[in-house]
């Protein structure tokens, strides 16, 4: 009998010994955000409506009827004049580019934000672990990622990805990858470096559906350390909760709603396509079927549920009857994702897209701020466009502990990718140094954010395309 109970307790300590196991794997899996560092261009690469004008008119492809629908491109597009473009629009040179345009824009970008970002949070490039570097519209050999590795003097055993072509929704790709890897590597440090190369992406020519690309995209770009190890966890800024992907690669329409591709006259650039919008809310729809189980209470799943069930037991009654009257009454079935998310990282896609997204969740002016502003402000920096919101939020100190923060992107292929970050504690304005909106932060959001472009080039919509000819002032 005694043997018996030592053996019993035996078992008992064993399996509490395995559980504790498991419970504390599971601590080390974590994934948070320690610092980033955005990126902001020297001021000598800003782009003003006059510059901007410039620009369109060296393009000797276009005509009246390209400079009409430019203009009303940019006047709705919610870009203002503090943007940034790379180094040779400036000098003139954006219809020849080279390769080396490409490589020094991204050596410009990282080397000042991850000098900036290890400096501060007192680390040596060997301290890094892991490395995942997203540019999606520039190959070279050696990749970004290795170059990065050559300056920085990193470790030979680091752990290196270099995505490219995977649009504007590669933040929230890295972020997975490095999540996967904390999964089965304790004690580790992750670098993102995430941005676009613009400089050999310019298009020259006159085919619509892809010049409006040269209207949204701008320079920028961010540089994100993340860890899983516990002892930082306290310092950390905001921990991973949840990530979902959606891939509607394999439906045509999507695939083919952002294409890099050449024109007629064998000129390259990127097409988006009419079916652009359809695909983004197919995917949209079907990455929040996924993750909203995981980030919502259960008590508004189930109201949603009874609303969708009362509006299937009423049917469609015709118009003007009671029983109409008493639909319209009742509650919208529609998810209230504020019951879980307390605030939303939306990507800069351009206007069109952040007012979809607000109607699609029901968000309030107050909700899509933070987006609006990092395009009136930024442009559409592609992947590092959530970084600039986030960044938005935090200096306007809305970021508390305990609070999450639900970051959407949207990518060609066709992708849609979202996270949710849990605020581990308060992140006061100022805090984070790498923050560029920090000393302007108290400007927005500006009384109007209307485009000047109208005012200065909309004398366009009156001209006649048998006499138009470009004035000598404007030239």
């Amino acid at each position: 009998m005694e043997r018996l109970c030592i053996l019993f307790s035996l078992l008992i300590s064993y399996i509490i010994f395995k559980i504790w196991k498991r419970i504390d794997s599971k601590r080390d899996q974590n994934c948070y955000i320690l610092d980033y560092q955005l990126h902001k261009p020297s001021d000598d690469r800003m782009v003003s409506t006059q510059f901007s004008g410039e620009v369109i008119l060296r393009n000797k492809h276009l005509g009246l009827n390209e400079y009409k629908f430019l203009l009303k491109a940019i006047v709705s597009s919610g870009i203002g004049e503090q943007t940034y473009a790379p180094r040779l629009f400036f000098e003139g040179r954006e219809e020849h580019p080279t390769l080396q345009d490409g490589i020094s824009e991204m050596e410009e970008f990282y080397i000042d934000t991850i000098a900036k970002l290890l400096e501060r949070n007192k680390l040596s490039p060997t301290d890094i672990d892991v490395l995942v570097v997203n540019v999606a519209m520039l190959n070279s050999t050696p990749s970004l990622s290795a170059r990065i590795i050559n300056h920085y003097k990193m470790r030979e055993d680091i752990k290196v990805f270099n995505l490219t072509a995977m649009g504007c929704s590669a933040s929230v790709i890295s972020v997975d990858i490095v999540k996967n890897i904390f999964k089965t590597y304790k004690n580790k440090l992750a670098l993102v470096v995430t941005s676009e190369a613009l400089s050999p992406n310019w298009y020259n020519g006159n085919n619509r559906s892809m010049i409006l690309a040269n209207c949204l995209f701008r320079s920028g770009g961010c540089a994100v350390l993340l860890t899983n190890k516990r002892g930082l966890s306290r310092r950390a800024m905001l921990k991973l909760k949840c990530l979902v992907r959606t891939h509607h690669g394999a439906r045509e329409d999507s695939y083919n709603a952002c294409v890099q591709k050449e024109d007629e006259l064998g000129r390259v650039g990127v097409h988006l396509d009419k079916t652009l919008p359809k695909a983004a809310t197919r995917a949209l729809v079907d990455n929040l079927k996924v993750i909203t189980p995981k980030i919502l209470p259960v008590t508004e799943l189930l109201r949603f549920m009874m609303c969708l069930l009362l509006k299937k037991l009423r049917g469609n009654p015709s118009k003007g009857s009671a029983a109409s009257n008493v639909t319209q009454a009742a509650p919208k079935a529609g998810i209230n994702f504020k019951t879980g998310i307390d605030h939303f990282c939306i990507h800069t896609g351009g206007k069109a897209v952040i007012d979809a997204i607000g109607y699609s969740l029901d968000l309030t002016e107050y909700d899509l701020e933070p987006a609006r502003m990092t395009l009136h402000r930024f442009g559409n920096t592609s992947a590092s466009s959530l970084w600039y919101v986030l960044g938005y939020m935090e200096a306007k100190k809305r970021l508390k502990r305990g609070d999450s923060v639900f970051m959407i992107s949207f990518g060609a292929g066709f992708k849609c990718n979202s996270c949710v970050w849990e605020v581990v504690r308060d992140l006061n304005v100022g805090e984070s140094l790498g923050n560029v909106w920090n000393h302007c932060i108290d400007q927005y959001p500006p009384k109007s954010i209307l485009n000047p472009f109208f005012e200065k080039y909309g004398w366009i919509h009156e001209e006649d395309p048998d006499t138009f000819k470009i004035p000598d002032d404007i030239m």
